[in-house]
């Protein structure tokens, strides 16, 4: 008996379920229009000759639908003697015929076809569901706008042919203005400063004061914020407004609470790190106004000192408490140190050009290390000076050694190479048109891309009203992999006569110029350069002094510079604190040869201020000597110092301050130099930023009267707009003292655009 059922079910039983499957016979699509039926045969699964299952019908309605041109799917399944017939009944969408707008007051009806328009258009399928969200961008439109009491609503009407008509009918209500912002219960601060932290105003003559009750909401975490940092951590503010003969009163209830203070602050748990170097990092003291966000701030600051002497996974706690004698808040920091951490292994990522010893060559903590905090931030400075990445992150991961950490590099890398070309304008070179090809990640030895090894190099052209200029340039910052970097120069420039950005005269140069450099430590290096150069000047007035007329003609330069730099900023791309110094001497001639001999030296200071987060003063001075020796009796034009114009002291003519030929009135430049610039920048947004300015400064024909007779000074105000091409820069200067030359002081704008970030 149990082998007659075990031969039932291996034999019988698969064939009788076999034969309930039932091939499809045909398929028949009803109901579309516009749709064709080879467009529904491709969207769908369910083929002739195949067998029919109702997932697969599932799938095909899905996906039928999901296309977006009908309301309904259903599916009927047909027996017959030859198969299964499935046929498909659709119900498509109707079809936009026209978008009407009622008459508006306050916004043109293309604005609003447009809003619609991003969601559906005329001749397309309708979809309530997309009008809805139509609808839904319109009043965010308004609301945007003031218009809060705007109302939208819409009508629909389908003819014979399935065809839709929209109407859209807007009640926009008016804007809503502020009449009076009503403060109660402030006791410590004045209605007038809560006010200024407000984003909603009341309505003036320069102030709409348009009322979004989005904006007040924002408004009162803002006053709760303003009043927990300032030791009011139980603070409540409640609001409510009122709408009469068409004006909001706005009425904001405040209830400060007590104000917290610090008393007692502990240290608990610390054993590798002493109490008076702990006490040194944090500047919380006894009394002082208690907020959380202090206590954040000095747990931060114990952390970082932790980090720095290796122990990453330092872990501090504060515990504050309520003193009921004293009424001011004890803390007490609770510190658990754990184990000092080091470095088995660092790992690269994200470098998809850039080689690892590019970026290993500018970390300061290596394998063996304890981790140190400084070293990090060090390498990370380094690295984003190099400016090849847009994002640097170090992270850890766990070894199977314990206190051993793998320290992770990634980065991610920006665009290096460009190919660019433009026009631009200068208040000294006028207008300008140029070709660059540059690559900053330049590898001569990857002949596939060649990027990846931090060469840097450079062919540009420019041909403009009064300049024309031909360069090329290669740096290798690390040579035999250490850090002394190689370069070189070549170039032709041109400079044509005109008197009104200080060129009384023509000048042709050409030459090129050998570079080493040394990297001492991470913020002293120090260079040697050899250039061989030669200048013509010609045109020159003919009724120009004999000083002047002794410039023209042809002389070969040797020259020999050294240069030593200290550069403690932040930041060499956008620096906002440290300083920067340089101090170069130069040797023309003499042993070198050449026609001209002699000496120049230049020493350059900036000192960066930050001021709160947005805005930086910068303090900028240089000084520069120049003499002759042997049988040159005068620097040559060309090598002397000129002031005034865009770059030294705004408010004055291109290079006007200092000496010029008396009877020509063309600058003929001196043999010292003293410039001090004081700019204080702030940030509006990503590309603009604020500038005011105090310049003031003078050249000397001879070295001898260096600082003798007084400085020129300006003062003025300018804009810095970041821009695709370069960054533009508009200052507008008022000079303080009389230009030589000149009968009244009068103001003057200077713009230019670079044609770098």
């Amino acid at each position: 008996m149990r082998k007659l059922i075990f031969f039932f079910f291996c034999f019988f039983l698969p064939s009788f379920l076999f034969s309930q499957e039932k091939i499809i016979y045909r398929i028949e699509v009803e109901g579309n229009r516009i749709i064709s039926k080879e467009k529904i045969f491709s969207c769908i699964k369910t083929k002739v000759g195949g067998i029919y299952r109702e997932n697969v019908i599932n799938q095909d309605i899905k996906a039928l639908m999901d296309l977006g041109y009908f309301d309904k799917v259903e599916v009927d399944k047909i027996d017959t003697p030859q198969g299964v017939i499935v046929r498909f009944r659709l119900k498509e969408k109707p079809i936009l015929k026209k978008i009407t707008i009622e008459e508006t007051r306050f916004v043109r009806k293309r604005k609003i076809k447009e809003i619609i328009e991003s969601e559906f258009k005329e001749g397309a399928f309708f979809d309530e569901f997309k009008l809805e969200e139509a609808i839904k961008k319109i009043k965010e439109f308004y609301y945007g706008k003031g218009f809060s009491q705007t109302k939208v609503d819409y009508e629909i009407s389908k003819d014979k042919e399935n065809q839709v008509c929209l109407k859209i009918k807007i009640n926009e209500g008016g804007i809503l203005k502020v009449k009076k912002i009503i403060i109660k219960g402030n006791k410590s601060f004045s209605a007038k400063k809560i006010k200024k932290l407000m984003h909603t105003k009341e309505a003036w003559l320069f102030n709409k004061g348009i009322f979004k009750k989005e904006v007040l909401e924002d408004d009162i975490n803002r006053i709760k914020e303003f009043y927990k940092n300032n030791g009011f951590a139980d603070v409540k503010v409640d609001y409510n407004w009122d709408f009469l003969n068409g004006k909001v009163y706005i009425t904001i209830k405040i209830n400060e609470g007590l104000r917290y203070y610090v008393g007692k602050i502990n240290i608990e748990g610390n054993k590798k790190i002493s109490l008076s170097q702990i006490r040194k990092v944090i500047f919380l003291k006894e009394g002082d106004i208690y907020t959380e966000r202090k206590i954040d701030e000095q747990i931060a600051k114990i952390q970082g000192l932790y980090f720095d002497k290796g122990f990453i996974f330092v872990q501090v706690k504060a515990l504050p408490f309520l003193n009921p004698e004293t009424r001011k808040v004890d803390v007490t920091f609770k510190i658990v140190e754990n184990e000092v951490n080091y470095v088995e292994e660092i790992i690269i990522q994200g470098n998809e050009k850039t080689k690892d010893k590019v970026i290993r060559r500018e970390l300061r903590i290596y394998p063996g290390d304890r981790f140190d905090g400084k070293k990090i931030r060090e390498s990370k400075r380094r690295l984003e000076n190099l400016d090849f990445f847009d994002e640097i992150r170090f992270d850890i991961q766990p070894t199977s050694r314990p206190n051993w950490q793998k320290l992770i590099v990634e980065v991610k890398e920006k665009k290096t190479g460009y190919l660019s070309f433009g026009g631009g304008y200068s208040s000294v070179d006028k207008f300008v048109g140029f070709l660059e090809l540059r690559q900053r990640n330049f590898d001569y030895h990857n002949w596939r891309t060649f990027t990846g090894a931090g060469q840097d190099l450079s062919l540009y052209l420019s041909s403009g009203t009064l300049t024309e200029t031909y360069e090329i340039s290669f740096t290798n910052p690390w040579i035999f992999d250490y850090p002394i970097s190689f370069g070189f120069d070549g170039y032709k420039r041109e400079h044509e006569k005109e008197e009104n950005v200080g060129y009384g005269y023509k000048v042709d140069a050409r030459g090129g110029r050998l570079r080493l450099g040394r990297e001492f430590s991470d913020y002293f290096r120090g260079g040697v350069s050899y250039r061989f150069e030669k200048v013509e000047i010609s045109d020159v007035p003919s009724d120009a002094t004999t000083e002047l007329k002794e410039e023209e003609g042809e002389a070969d330069l040797s020259s020999l510079e050294t240069s030593l730099i200290w550069d403690y900023r932040d930041s060499a791309i956008n620096p906002s604190q440290g300083f920067y110094t340089s101090l170069s001497f130069q040797l023309t001639g003499g042993f070198l040869g050449g026609d001209k001999d002699f000496l120049k030296s230049m020493f350059r200071f900036s000192d960066y201020f930050p001021i709160k987060k947005k805005s930086v003063l910068e303090f900028k001075l240089r000084i520069g000597i120049a003499h002759p020796f042997s049988n040159t009796e005068k620097v040559p034009i060309y090598e002397r110092f000129f002031a005034g114009g865009a770059n030294t002291i705004r408010g004055y003519h291109e290079r006007k301050v200092g000496p010029i030929d008396p009877v020509t009135e063309d600058p003929i430049g001196g043999e010292a130099l003293f410039i001090t610039n004081l700019e204080y920048t702030y940030t509006l947004n990503k590309i603009i930023k604020a500038a005011a300015f105090f310049d003031s400064g003078n050249v000397w024909k001879k070295k001898s009267d260096f600082l003798s007779g007084g400085l020129k000074s300006s003062v003025g105000v300018g804009v810095r707009v970041k821009t695709p091409l370069g960054p533009i820069k508009v200052d507008y200067g008022w000079p303080l003292n009389k230009e030589p030359g000149e009968e009244k002081k009068e103001g003057r704008f200077h713009f230019s655009i670079s044609r770098g970030f």
